[in-house]
């Protein structure tokens, strides 16, 4: 047995079906009268919802939240936050307005209750990651971590089942990264095999059929556990990965992630042989790499970097910004390795683990 270290993250999750109902006891227990709604342009229909459950406690509405929390959206909003005299914020939706209401409460210090519609997982953590000129910073602060977060299972079932199986595979890599992070801990090991055991047999059963009330259950709960795997542990190489492909190349958040996590474990797994212990057994399949890039197959999902729009020219660049802010990894890494991983990510091979070896 090794030592470790476990703090828990104050915070009240309420889980269930129906639960937005009580967003507005919510709101009065936390003290907030005017809130500013969150939402992307496309989620007029969630707005209504929230704005009918928040018993009058609402002031105000942006809907403007978008990918990788822009600069200059999140001024946007602020200048909108003010305007209203807003006491507190409702994010309804996935990480485009959890990352916001994050940037909004560091700024200015207003309470967040957050209502995820995907499995993003960014609601458990006390991290944001901003994007501007064309890169993709990352803090954490424990100021940053959502004071109330509400799991409806009910209104998952508007998420489509290609967005289903992107963000659940987003939500896998949170739990697969967790258990090789160099903060590592028993309590975190069996929240995150968990979390993926629960998201592999739940995931396919919504592309069979999106109304399956059990999976869509077994879905939101498999995301719960991966988001406060990544809010208590450091990740690593994949996420390293997504931020710059995200932050410096504008793709799809929940997409990279399912399409990089099969490459960044395989590159890992040769040095991580505990993860790869736990992730066999919950994942049924001796590697685990493969059996992640097997499902992103059954459920539609797309497996290579091509097929999101990523040129070829652009990954020695992507190799180059990924390699200027060395990180803690399981296997140590240089720009070479990191573009071999690249280069299989992007061709959309079977992964294997990539050479060179050890730089």
């Amino acid at each position: 047995m090794q030592p470790f270290v476990y703090s828990s993250l104050p915070q009240t999750v309420r889980f269930g079906h129906g639960t937005l109902a009580g967003l507005g006891a919510e709101l009065a227990r936390l003290g907030i009268a005017r809130a500013l709604l969150l939402t992307t342009p496309e989620q007029s229909g969630l707005a209504a919802q929230a704005m009918a459950a928040a018993d009058g406690r609402v002031a105000g509405h942006f809907h403007g939240a978008a990918m990788h929390t822009p600069v200059t959206v999140t001024e946007a909003a602020l200048a909108m936050l003010k305007d209203v005299q807003a006491d507190g914020l409702v994010a309804i939706g996935g990480g485009s307005t959890t990352g916001l209401a994050k940037a909004l409460n560091l700024r200015s210090g207003v309470p967040q209750v957050v209502i995820p519609t995907t499995y993003a997982g960014s609601e458990m953590t006390p991290i944001l990651g901003e994007t501007a000129d064309g890169r993709k910073v990352t803090q954490r602060d424990p100021r940053l971590l959502p004071g109330s977060v509400i799991y409806d299972v009910d209104i998952t079932y508007s998420l489509p089942p290609h967005l289903s199986a992107v963000s659940g595979m987003n939500a896998m890599a949170h739990a697969v990264e967790a258990l090789y992070a160099r903060d590592a801990n028993p309590v975190i090991d069996l929240m995150a095999a968990e979390s993926v055991a629960a998201l592999a047999k739940a995931l396919p059963a919504i592309i069979a059929d999106p109304l399956d009330a059990e999976a869509r259950w077994r879905g939101l709960y498999g995301a719960w556990l991966a988001g406060i795997c990544l809010g208590n542990v450091g990740m690593a190489l994949h996420h390293k990965l997504c931020h710059v492909l995200g932050g410096s190349f504008d793709l799809p958040h929940a997409e990279t992630h399912c399409v990089v996590l099969p490459y960044a474990l395989a590159c890992n797994a040769p040095f991580a042989e505990k993860a790869v212990q736990r992730l066999s057994a919950a994942l049924g399949h001796a590697d685990p790499a493969r059996a992640l890039w097997d499902l992103a197959g059954r459920l539609n999902a797309p497996r290579s970097l091509a097929a999101l729009g990523l040129a070829e020219s652009a990954l020695e660049r992507a190799a180059d910004i990924a390699a200027e802010n060395p990180y803690w990894n399981p296997r140590p890494l240089n720009r070479d390795l990191l573009l071999a991983v690249l280069r299989q990510a992007h061709a959309g091979q079977a992964p294997v683990a990539p050479q060179p070896a050890t730089p």
